[in-house]
């Protein structure tokens, strides 16, 4: 009876899945399409509010507070729980400027105190340098701030990318989120197992590969971080093996007053093997730290709502 019973609930579980899944990817869609109607910043806090609110709800809490736990056992349990309710209202925030993503970078280099966006000399300097140099580059970036901004950025001044990225599971969500995403978002290449092919081909036509590398991969390379062994997604060190070429760092911080500040890394030396080659497990490491570094500075924007440890 009980293996029944189990059948059974496994049988209405598969059969109700692509019901809840088109519910699912319907609602996504609207909310995203809904949204754009509204003011993008009064939008950003409604939903920063509302995240803060119902974020607690979720298992991911107790992800996020196990997380921070471990990587600050220095913080008091008040001080977790403050950077979570950051974590939560930055995400809300991020889902509310995706559906305006094609207003919310305003930047005039002439005049940059009248738009949103902060971006230090040094960071025009090296974006200049990466424009006109006439190579190729690896460009890395994490889930920390609005971590949509950066392809978006490129583009609009002049830097020929192409950004690698996961398509959502579900496929009516997936059309209405790359529609948003094709909005001046350089060259995009679906995760997959042809992807490192694609970023290859970019890189040998001379554009600059973009992609987000701070998320836990089951057959990646062991890095430490936080003191705390993990593993990276081996993808950039590998195809910098192929196509040696410099590789920069990009976050977009969020700042007070519904403002961002872009910044671009120095350039990252790669680590190499006694032979001279590329060390893939180094040079990982070396932008694990990067990345570290930065979260350890702005806590409350990355997403700490997933497994980096296993």
């Amino acid at each position: 009876m009980r293996r029944f019973l189990l059948r059974a609930k496994a049988s209405l579980r598969d059969a109700t899945k692509p019901l809840a899944s088109a519910a699912v990817g319907a609602l996504t869609v609207g909310l995203l399409r809904t949204t754009r109607y509204f003011d993008p910043i009064k939008t950003a806090n409604l939903f920063g509010r509302i995240a803060q609110l119902i974020g607690p709800l979720f298992r991911e809490q107790r992800i996020g507070r196990a997380n921070l736990t471990a990587a600050f056992p220095e913080k008091s349990p008040e001080e977790i729980e403050k950077i979570l309710a950051g974590v939560w209202d930055n995400l809300g925030r991020l889902a509310a400027e995706f559906a305006h993503i094609d207003q919310v970078w305003d930047h005039d280099e002439a005049h940059p105190e009248r738009g949103r966006i902060e971006i230090p000399k040094r960071t025009h300097e090296l974006f200049h340098q990466l424009r006109l140099d006439g190579k190729p580059a690896l460009i890395f970036a994490s889930h920390l701030g609005n971590w949509e901004l950066p392809a978006l950025a490129a583009v609009a001044h002049g830097l020929d990318t192409a950004v690698l990225f996961r398509r959502p599971n579900i496929a009516s969500a997936d059309r209405a989120i790359e529609e948003l995403r094709s909005v001046n978002m350089g060259t995009l290449i679906p995760s997959g197992r042809d992807a490192p092919i694609k970023l290859a081909q970019a890189l040998q036509n001379g554009q600059h590969a973009a992609m987000l590398v701070d998320q836990y991969l089951g057959n990646g390379v062991e890095v430490t971080f936080f003191g705390r062994n993990t593993k990276a997604n081996p993808t950039l060190a590998r195809l910098l093996r192929q196509i040696e070429c410099p590789i920069h760092g990009v976050r977009i911080i969020r700042l007070p007053n519904h403002r961002f500040r872009a910044e671009l890394s120095e350039e990252i030396p790669p680590v190499r093997n006694a032979s001279g080659e590329i060390d893939v497990q180094g040079t990982m490491q070396a932008i694990t730290s990067v990345i570290e570094g930065w979260i350890r500075e702005y806590p409350d924007q990355w997403l700490w709502l997933h497994r980096r440890w296993r």
